[in-house]
């Protein structure tokens, strides 16, 4: 008996689809690339399109401005610790919840995942209501801890998900050879960890430097990039700089995106493969 190769059908994007999806992304995108040909723009008092003329005497200028390299050091600073908080703490929480069942477990994940779901003023209200009741003076330390309750989140979602791919016969395989529980963390799970969360650390380092809501609540007399910057826009002495330093900015958080997207799409082709 003879059959005929019946033809599947072709997937792919209508027109349509594809003209929205161009859309979406230009509603997108348009205001970042604004800022960066603004960077360029000589007119330093108003916004004009197109820029009468272009320079980079701006991006000279932002260079030399100590007020924006202390508060980018700063950002650095508190990312950086916020972001290595979130990591340990993220990664013990999801092995504690990652397979275990008990009561309120779900409770607990919902707690966890809270702190990102919430608005910023909300957390950022909290955080400045506790330091006040507790009596703690503002200072880096607020900062950072302020960061972390939402980059835990970050570094929790990867971690949790990861380990729920983990085949369980590899840490009773690890335990039947005599390993004990940090050994077969070191060389069992610790490896199949890595990337998850490399990647959850780079995107929480990005939330972090460049968060601006709840750090108005918990800064105090500190200036971080983001805070500079709403501060030169409320009252600007030279508007170009603002966007110069935007562009660092954006440069700057676009790394360590585009790096925790890639790491995570490497692993999820390695998992289907």
């Amino acid at each position: 008996m003879r059959f005929d190769s019946v033809s599947k059908p072709r997937l792919g994007a209508s027109l349509g689809l594809k003209l929205a999806t161009a859309l979406g992304v230009l509603f997108l995108h348009i205001p970042l690339a604004l800022i960066v040909l603004y960077a360029f723009s000589r007119e330093d008092k108003n916004y004009v399109f197109p820029p009468p003329a272009l320079t980079t005497q701006w991006f000279a200028m932002a260079l030399e401005r100590q007020d924006v390299w202390d508060a980018m050091a700063l950002s650095f600073q508190v990312a950086l610790w916020a972001t290595g908080i979130a990591v340990v703490l993220g990664t013990l929480a999801a092995g504690a919840l990652a397979r275990s069942t008990f009561f309120g477990r779900e409770t607990i994940n919902l707690l966890l995942i809270l702190p990102i779901a919430l608005p910023g003023v909300i957390t950022g209200i909290a955080m400045r209501s506790a330091y006040h009741a507790m009596e703690i003076p503002f200072s880096f330390w607020t900062i950072v801890i302020g960061h972390a309750t939402f980059c835990v989140v970050v570094v929790y979602n990867n971690a949790v998900a990861r380990l729920r791919r983990i085949s369980p016969s590899l840490i009773e395989a690890s335990m039947d050879l005599g390993a004990n529980a940090f050994q077969t963390f070191r060389h069992v799970l610790l490896p199949q960890l890595a990337s998850a969360l490399l990647a959850g650390g780079l995107l929480a380092f990005a939330l972090s430097f460049d968060e601006v809501i709840i750090t108005t609540f918990t800064a105090g007399q500190q200036t971080t990039l983001p805070i500079w910057m709403l501060q030169e826009l409320i009252r600007p002495r030279q508007r170009p700089v603002t966007n110069v330093v935007a562009v660092f900015m954006i440069a700057l958080t676009f790394i360590p995106i585009v790096a925790a997207y890639w790491l995570t799409r490497a692993d999820e082709d390695s998992q289907n493969r």
